[in-house]
């Protein structure tokens, strides 16, 4: 587990790749896409945003396990409204600055696609995949945006 955030400005980028074996889309209602990921067995990609009332960043991070969209690990710096642990569901940890990782949450996302509604300005929701940042919200916020991995037969 490596954390992610912090520091990285995000971009706005469309990222266009060969179709792989597992490719992480992110697409409008409409169908365009805003960004394609090659993300290999193995890979992992994070959601990050800033929190709409504290203004810090929180990370939810995935893992491609065999073609299957699972959730890992969260970071979150606070105990703000709407952020919390739930018993059961990973392992809470401190982060060492006040926050806390919740580990090891291993929860496949069904059907390996969500649909999230970017926050306008400031809670910018991004994904990230190794250096590249692709923020959501410049592109469609307040929209639908589907996030999914998939398996390409090409």
């Amino acid at each position: 587990m490596k954390w992610l955030g912090g520091g990285l400005g995000a971009l706005l980028l469309s990222v266009s790749l060969p179709a792989t074996a597992e490719t992480l889309v992110a697409t409008r209602a409409d169908g365009r896409q805003i960004a394609r990921f090659a993300v290999p067995d193995g890979g992992e990609w994070c959601v990050l945003w800033h929190h709409s009332v504290k203004g810090f960043e929180v990370s939810d991070c995935y893992e491609n396990r065999g073609g299957k969209m699972v959730l890992t690990w969260s970071h979150l710096p606070d105990f703000a409204a709407g952020l919390d642990h739930i018993p059961g569901r990973g392992r809470q940890v401190s982060d060492g600055q006040g926050g806390y990782f919740i580990l090891d949450i291993d929860e496949a996302v069904p059907g390996n696609a969500y649909v999230l509604r970017p926050g306008a300005g400031p809670v910018d929701h991004r994904l990230q995949v190794g250096d590249r940042v692709v923020s959501l919200s410049a592109v469609a916020p307040r929209e639908r945006v589907r996030i999914s991995l998939t398996r390409n037969e090409d």
